[in-house]
C-alpha cells in the first residue's frame, strides 16, 4: 500500500543521503520525493511517498527514521485529513491547428502554458496525482514530448476529523 511520509530534518549536508539510504537498506521503495525548506532556514521538511506491505511495515518504517540523529519528527500523513499538491511541467508537441485545441484541453485542469515554439508547447499543472495524470492521459494523443513531475508535498489540514470512541454494550 502507498503511504505518505513526511519527516522534518535538520537542513544538514548528507541528512537525506542517510534517509534514503535507510530505507534503501530496509528494501522500501520510495515512489517519490519532494524536500525544502521551511519557514527556518536550519530545517527542512521531506515529504516521501513510498510503498509498504502492511501497516506493521510503516509503522516499523516511522520508527527507523525516528532513530536518525538529524531528524526532528517524522509523521505517517496517509490516513490523515491533508492537502497535497504534485506540479508536472508537460512538453506537448503541437502544430498551429493543435495549439488552440491544447489551449481548450488544459483550461478545465487550470493548467498554464509556460513556453511556445514552433514544434511544442510546454505546459505547467498542479493538483492531486489523479489531476496531474487525467491531464497527461488527455494530452498523449497530441505527443508527449517531456514530462517532468515534482512527486507530492504535503501537509495535515487544521483539523482533523476525530473518530468517536464506540462503547461495547449488551442488550438483555
Amino acid at each position: 500500500m502507498k503511504r505518505i511520509i513526511s519527516a522534518t530534518v535538520m537542513n544538514e549536508s548528507g541528512v537525506l543521503n542517510r534517509l534514503t539510504g535507510l530505507l534503501t537498506k530496509r528494501q522500501f521503495n520510495i515512489e517519490d520525493i519532494t524536500v525544502g525548506h521551511t519557514e527556518d532556514p536550519s530545517i527542512s521538511k521531506v515529504t516521501l511517498t513510498v510503498w509498504v506491505e502492511d501497516d506493521r511495515k510503516a509503522e516499523q518504517l516511522v520508527k527507523q527514521l525516528h532513530k536518525q540523529i538529524n531528524i526532528i519528527k517524522v509523521r505517517d500523513l496517509t490516513n490523515m485529513a491533508l492537502v497535497s499538491r504534485e506540479l508536472a511541467l508537460i512538453k506537448v508537441l503541437t502544430t498551429p491547428d493543435t495549439r488552440s485545441e491544447i489551449k481548450m484541453l488544459i483550461e478545465p485542469f487550470r493548467a498554464t502554458v509556460l513556453d511556445v515554439s514552433l514544434e511544442n508547447v510546454t505546459l505547467e499543472v498542479t493538483g492531486d496525482s489523479e489531476k496531474v495524470d487525467a491531464l497527461i492521459e488527455l494530452l498523449r494523443p497530441y505527443g508527449i514530448k517531456e514530462i517532468s513531475r515534482t512527486g507530492i508535498t504535503a501537509i495535515p489540514r487544521g483539523t482533523q476529523k476525530k473518530v468517536l470512541e464506540l462503547h461495547p454494550y449488551s442488550i438483555m
